[in-house]
């Protein structure tokens, strides 16, 4: 069920889809609709289409939903997810944009090349050439551009306008003018040229490509927006699925059968072996096992979990057989409490609009005023209604927004192959426009700052003992156990020039070490606590060596046989060679760099001092994470998140610009504006740079576009403006945008000189 009264009862949170929504402005609007309600608190979030609400008792589910309607949008309250249908639904969308797009592409390219000639050219006219322009661009203007119309009706009907109103007006417009100078102006022309019709100011431009280019390339955004968003609801679909699937009960006669794992109740005890997923948080009851967390909690070393621990559902149990009773299930788990932080998140960032929404919530009604007023001061001076019903159109067609509809998308399409080129891709315009005032970059440890596994950087051997016979004797009881800093000693110990033995009798001792058999000699390997209690004494010099590896950030394994401490092996998560260069080059663009991890103290120092990274802020919980950000952001400060976790997305959600590594989790891609899918650090930089880049160019666009319409209109409503001037005009416009979109296709940055 949608709506939850929780712990309050004086109010209820309800969850509502939002149909019909196309941009950030309608996003906004129906935020703010809800918002006007006496006692509601509404956040909207255009990503996945939902309407995250606080209301009181007294305003009930249909009232809300009638306020939306009100808007101009459908709505309806949110059901349990049913598995692939958000899926077919996303693929649905995409679908349909596509083949939109393709017809409109089919028919734009020859209407265009048509067009121009016939219009400058009137000597290269054959009979029924009017209707076989109108024949390439009925397709485009009336299916493929339906969205734009069907979206401007309906703001129509409740008394509001958006870009889709600007779209729809201008493609009508240059369609019916285009119409008219076709069947009726051409008639009087008497076969003057191109040149004289424009020295005669007789009009008549041909603008059907005009409207066909529009179409286009706001489709080609269109479509660029929804393969985005069925990326982000596909990787929630998939981590909302990453969790068991079923689960083995243990019943209280002894007995397992296996039920799905949405049936689990809190209460009932389950079995989890070796290589499964926990279905639940619970409490261990009996047996024992390494747990990987690095899901949930970014530290690379696994846990050792026992009898009286808490287990956390999603993680992964390494080696032995546990059997857990479940004590949260389903929404109340902690995995499910996160995954709502990050949609409650970014609802927050769906208010910000985007710039062109902005421009046209002024300008689409500032330009259908001009136009009512342009037709009526005509007439008043007493114009024939022919002249005066031209000129009104004449503006309706110069504020066509070609350049202004192409000036984001043009410059999102060339940035999304230019970061595909460098491994970073955009989610969408909110990155553009966040990446302007980032002034400070919190980086994740595990797996964005280190490599997120686990290495031997240190051997140590007493005299008397070979480098060779240590690693010898340790790998060959660690190869038998699956914990990460076996598998590093293991690895180091292959590498080497020695024969690993098996090792008869091995025993994991949970949160101590491990002991088994190799040529007769019994190894113990594993903490200090561990040679204590078996009464090995550590010499001086070995222990001091192990504090001050541990201080470094390391994790020691001391070694010993025959009951006699031999040496020990450090292993620590290493810092990615990239790490020092790619945070001085953040410094070079103004940013302050943080640290910021779950990880102990003195881990964190370590490796910030590896990094050059001089803030650091460690022991960070999940949801502590995203108050990090939260209060990094209270004084007015811009915080970029860079991270690849599941206890990552909460803060990634919560950040001014979420990056998420390629290689992460899927909350945390889904949390991110951007994604960057090079391994090296460097990226990081590289996707600040491309993003300020790009967005400078949608601006200089914009600018150029909104400027070209404010002294082109008056001109057109006053009668100054040749409409074939227009024309040539508008198309230059054009070429202009796109071509200051294709120069960042030459953008250079540091970093991928640095990773070829």
């Amino acid at each position: 069920m949608a709506v939850d009264t929780g712990t309050a009862p004086e109010v209820a949170r309800v969850e509502l889809v939002i149909g019909g929504m196309t941009c950030a402005a309608c996003a906004a609007r129906v935020q703010a609709r809800l918002n006007k309600v006496s006692g509601v608190t509404a956040a909207v979030n255009l990503s996945t289409e939902r309407a995250y609400i606080t209301a009181p008792p007294q305003v009930s589910v249909p009232d809300l939903v009638g306020v939306v309607q009100a808007a101009g949008y459908t709505a309806e309250l949110a059901r349990p997810p049913v598995p692939d249908a958000g899926a077919e639904a996303d693929d649905a969308a995409v679908r349909r944009l596509r083949r939109r797009l393709v017809l409109a592409l089919v028919f734009f390219v020859p209407l265009t090349d048509v067009s121009i000639v016939l219009s400058v050219l009137p000597w290269t006219r054959f009979p029924g050439w009017q209707w076989f322009l109108v024949a390439l661009a009925a397709p485009v203007a009336t299916w493929a551009a339906w969205p734009f119309h069907a979206a401007a009706l309906r703001q129509a009907r409740h008394l509001s306008s958006s870009m889709d109103t600007l779209v729809s007006l201008g493609i009508l417009a240059a369609c019916g003018w285009s119409v008219y100078a076709m069947f009726v102006l051409d008639r009087g022309r008497g076969g003057l040229s191109g040149l004289a019709n424009l020295l005669h100011g007789s009009g008549g431009g041909i603008y059907l490509e005009v409207a066909a280019s529009v179409t286009t390339f706001l489709l080609a955004g269109r479509l660029y927006e929804a393969r985005a968003r069925r990326t982000a609801g596909q990787a929630m679909r998939e981590l909302a699925a990453a969790g068991a699937k079923d689960v083995c009960v243990l019943e209280d006669d002894g007995t397992e059968r296996r039920i799905p794992a949405g049936a689990l109740r809190a209460g009932q005890r389950f079995v989890v072996r070796p290589g499964e997923r926990i279905a639940a948080d619970g409490e261990v009851e009996s047996g024992q096992s390494a747990v990987d967390r690095s899901m949930m909690t970014g530290e690379s070393v696994p846990a050792d979990a026992a009898a009286g621990d808490a287990v956390t559902g999603g993680t992964i149990a390494l080696t032995g057989r546990m059997v857990v009773r479940a004590d949260k299930v389903g929404k109340d788990t902690q995995l499910a409490h996160l995954i709502a932080m990050v949609e409650q998140a970014q609802a927050g960032k769906a208010a910000i609009q985007r710039l062109a929404d902005r421009i046209c919530a002024v300008f689409v009604p500032a330009v259908l005023a001009c136009a009512a007023l342009t037709l009526a001061g005509w007439l008043l001076a007493g114009s024939a209604a022919g002249h005066a019903v031209s000129a009104a159109l004449a503006v309706l067609i110069i504020a066509c927004p070609c350049a202004l509809g192409l000036a984001t998308p043009a410059a999102l399409v060339v940035a999304s192959g230019r970061g595909a080129q460098l491994g970073i891709f955009i989610k969408g315009y909110q990155a553009l426009e966040s990446s302007r005032a980032i002034d400070t970059v919190v980086l994740d440890k595990t797996g964005t700052v280190t490599t997120g596994q686990m290495t031997v950087t240190g051997v140590q051997v007493l005299p008397g003992t070979s480098r060779a016979s240590l690693l010898r004797y340790a790998g060959s009881v660690e190869q038998a156990s699956e914990h990460a800093v076996a598998a590093a000693i293991t690895a180091v110990a292959a590498a080497e020039p020695v024969t690993l033995a098996v090792a008869d009798g091995f025993t994991a001792l949970p949160g101590l070490g491990a002991r088994g058999t190799v040529d007769g000699r019994e190894v113990v390997l594993g903490r200090s606590r561990l040679f204590a209690d078996r009464g090995v004494e550590v010499p001086a010099e070995l222990a001091a060596w192990c504090r001050a590896r541990e201080e470094a950030g390391c994790t020691t394994v001391l070694v010993a046989w025959d009951e006699v401490a031999r040496g020990a092996v450090a292993v620590t998560d290493t810092v990615k060679p990239s790490a020092a260069r790619a945070v001085a080059r953040l410094r070079g663009l103004g940013l302050r760099p943080v640290l910021l991890t779950g990880d102990n103290a003195a881990t964190a120092r370590a490796v910030a001092a590896v990094a050059g990274i001089e803030e650091v802020l460690s022991e960070a919980l999940p949801a502590a994470k995203a108050r990090v950000i939260e209060d990094l952001q209270a004084p007015g400060r811009a915080v970029a998140m860079v991270g690849d976790g599941v206890n990552d997305g909460p803060a990634l959600a919560a950040a001014r610009l979420g990056l998420a590594l390629g290689s992460g989790t899927d909350v945390a891609i889904c949390a991110a504006d951007m994604i960057l899918l090079r391994d090296d650090l460097d990226v990081v930089p590289d996707a600040i740079t491309l993003a300020r880049a790009t967005f400078r160019t949608i601006r200089a666009n914009l600018a150029w576009a909104f400027c070209y319409n404010v002294l082109a209109i008056p001109l057109a409503a006053l009668g100054f403006l040749n409409p074939l001037v227009a024309a040539a005009t508008m198309t230059l416009s054009s070429v202009f945008v796109v071509w200051n979109s294709l120069r960042l296709r030459r953008l250079s940055v540091p970093g991928q000189r640095a990773a070829r």
